[in-house]
C-alpha cells in the first residue's frame, strides 16, 4: 500500500519531458478546436451546449460530443450540466502556450521542412514555399494574447482612444480585446494576408464588436502614399510586422512620418516587435529561433533596440521609449506626437 501511495505521488508531478509531452497534446487539440470554428465561443468563457458548437463547426452532433470529451479528459473543458460545458480556468494559458508551439512548427512550416532548399536556393524557396497566412495569424494572436498585447494593452487604454488602429493586425486580436474594452471606441484592423482580414472579421462579429471595427486589406508600406486607414488616430499600433519593411529604408520611414502625421495632437505610435538574439535567459532560447528564421527564411534582421528609438527619432516624434515584456526577445516602443 505504502508503495502505491508513493507511486500514485510521483506520478502527480509532471517532470519535465511530461510537460512536454502536455504541451504537444494540448496544442493539438487547440487546433483542431480553431480548425473546427469554436474556439471563440469557447473564450467567451459561457456555458455552451454540444449542439450550439457543433452548429457552429457544421459537424455532426454526435462527433462533436467525441471531440468535447477529448477536451474534458485533456481538462480544457468542465462539464456544466447536460452535454453543456465550459473551459477550464486556465484555458487562457493554454492557448497562449500553444501558441508558440504552433507558430514555430505550424505557421513556420515551410522553413522547418525545407531548410535545405532554401540554404542552395533562397529566393526560389521563398517563391515556391510560402506560409500560410491565417496560421500565422492565429498562433500570433495566442501567443500575443499574454506575450505582446498586455503590455501594448495597458499603453493603449491609459491613452483612453476613440480611434485606435492596427498595422498588420492579422486576426485583430488586440483590437477585439481593445474595443470590449472600449464600447465608445472604433478601430482599423490592416493586413495584407486576405485570409487574416477573413478571419479578423469573423472574430470581430463573434466577439459582437464588428460594427465597429473595420478591416483593411492592404500592406502596411501602402500607408506611406495613401495615410487614410490611420487619420484621425489617436493610437496606431504594430504588433511584430514592422520587421518586415524596417530594411526597405525610405518606406520604413516614409511610413513612420505619416502615422506621426496622421495622429491627433496627444497621440502615440506603439511598435510592439523584437530585437535581435536576446541574451537573458528566460529569452534566450525563442529569441534565437524567432531570429534566425527571419534572417534566414525572410530576409529580415532585425534592428537592436537602439536603432528602433533612433528611427522614430527621425520621423519627428519628440519622445520615444522602449519597455521590455514577456515575450522573449520582445519589446514595446512607445513615442509620442
Amino acid at each position: 500500500m505504502i508503495v502505491e501511495m508513493e507511486w500514485e505521488s510521483a506520478m502527480s508531478h509532471i517532470s519535465t519531458p511530461e510537460t512536454a509531452a502536455d504541451l504537444a497534446a494540448v496544442a493539438a487539440l487547440l487546433e483542431m478546436a480553431d480548425r473546427l470554428g469554436i474556439v471563440p465561443l469557447l473564450e467567451r468563457g459561457e456555458p455552451v451546449t454540444v449542439t450550439e458548437l457543433a452548429v457552429a463547426a457544421d459537424v455532426p452532433e454526435e462527433g462533436m460530443g467525441r471531440f468535447l470529451g477529448a477536451l474534458v479528459a485533456a481538462a480544457l473543458l468542465e462539464p456544466t450540466g447536460v452535454k453543456e460545458f465550459r473551459i477550464a480556468d486556465d484555458f487562457a494559458d493554454r492557448i497562449h502556450q500553444s501558441g508558440y508551439l504552433i507558430w514555430s512548427l505550424r505557421a513556420n512550416q515551410p522553413y522547418v521542412q525545407h531548410p535545405a532548399e532554401f540554404l542552395r536556393d533562397p529566393v526560389g524557396s521563398a517563391a515556391q514555399y510560402r506560409r500560410d497566412g491565417r496560421e500565422v495569424a492565429v498562433s500570433s494572436r495566442w501567443i500575443g494574447s499574454q506575450g505582446f498585447y498586455p503590455a501594448a494593452t495597458e499603453a493603449i487604454l491609459a491613452v483612453r482612444p476613440k480611434r485606435i488602429v492596427d498595422l498588420g493586425a492579422g486576426a485583430a486580436g488586440l483590437l477585439i480585446d481593445l474595443l470590449g474594452r472600449l464600447p465608445e471606441s472604433t478601430g482599423v484592423a490592416l493586413d495584407m494576408s486576405g485570409g487574416a482580414c477573413q478571419e479578423a472579421s469573423r472574430a470581430a462579429h463573434a466577439a459582437g464588436v464588428g460594427d465597429r471595427l473595420t478591416v483593411v486589406e492592404r500592406p502596411i508600406q501602402s500607408v506611406a502614399d495613401d495615410p487614410s486607414p490611420v487619420a484621425g488616430a489617436d493610437v496606431i499600433h504594430a504588433g511584430f510586422v514592422f520587421h518586415d519593411i524596417v530594411q526597405e529604408g525610405d518606406v520604413f520611414d516614409r511610413v513612420l512620418r505619416r502615422c506621426r502625421e496622421a495622429l491627433r495632437p496627444g497621440g502615440i505610435m506603439a511598435i510592439t516587435d523584437a530585437v535581435p538574439f536576446a541574451s537573458a535567459e528566460r529569452e534566450r532560447r525563442f529569441s534565437s529561433l524567432f531570429t534566425y528564421l527571419h534572417a534566414e527564411f525572410m530576409e529580415v534582421s532585425l534592428p537592436p533596440e537602439e536603432d528602433w528609438l533612433a528611427r522614430f527619432r527621425q520621423a519627428g516624434f519628440d519622445r520615444a521609449r522602449c519597455v521590455p515584456h514577456r515575450f522573449p526577445g520582445g519589446r514595446l516602443f512607445i513615442a509620442a506626437k
